[in-house]
């Protein structure tokens, strides 16, 4: 199935005088015509993420929804991740007022406390290149465990969304621009679930990207305040 890019929360740099409004929302979420994403989608999404965390015994008590939207994570976090407290934070104000998220952007958000996991996505395509690099190293600082990341790129725009729904009015970047960025403090496990570098989860060598080996290397280094722990003994690999 062809994939679509979905707008989550963030003013557009190249229209900063327009809202991200009731008739926006009503057009990229509600009309079951000229919507982007579904609610299934989202708890599709959600349970990947779930799933890979819990298969590489990464627990999650804190989540921090970056450009929540609607909310449509909300309920199926709350599902799968029942004891994780969720944090929307949300720039528009339309969203805020209506769904009472947190104010604020994810290029310069502040936290008492990291999260567990911070999920940020399809909204880094809205911000121009210097604050989406601000974004990124935020997301550095806002996650002590766990990032889901995901944005439109040049190359989905070429060979994978959907143009006649897609939201044009962003911009356009390779996905070498975010790695490059993200690899800073983070590395990938892969479906768009980063660790940090001080992070070590536990995975079979074959579960392993081919970019993310080094994430998965047994180390003498361990994250002083995510207390994964190693099992006496692992169960046989079937």
């Amino acid at each position: 199935m062809t994939a679509r890019s979905r707008r989550a929360g963030e003013r557009s740099p190249k229209n900063r005088d327009a809202a991200f409004d009731a008739a926006y929302f009503q057009r990229y979420y509600f009309s079951r015509r000229t919507r982007v994403v579904t609610a299934a989608e989202m708890r599709a999404r959600a349970a990947l993420i779930a799933a890979i965390l819990r298969q590489t015994q990464i627990p999650v008590g804190r989540i921090l929804d970056a450009g929540c939207g609607i909310g449509l994570l909300r309920a199926p976090f709350a599902k799968l991740l029942p004891r994780a407290a969720y944090t929307g934070l949300e720039a528009s104000a339309y969203l805020c007022e209506h769904y009472g998220w947190t104010s604020g952007s994810v290029a310069d958000y502040r936290a008492r406390r990291a999260y567990d996991l911070v999920v940020c996505y399809d909204v880094l395509q809205y911000l121009s290149d210097r604050d989406a690099a601000r974004a990124i190293a935020n997301l550095g600082r806002l996650s002590r465990a766990a990032l889901y990341v995901s944005a439109l790129t040049s190359e989905d725009w070429r060979d994978n969304c959907d143009r006649s729904l897609t939201d044009r009015d962003v911009h356009l970047r390779p996905a070498a621009w975010y790695r490059r960025r993200l690899s800073a403090a983070f590395r990938h496990l892969g479906f768009g679930v980063w660790i940090r570098r001080n992070v070590r989860p536990i995975c079979w060598e074959l579960e392993r990207s081919r970019g993310a080996v080094k994430a998965c290397a047994i180390s003498n280094r361990r994250a002083p305040h995510v207390p994964v722990r190693r099992p006496p003994s692992r169960p046989a690999h079937r």
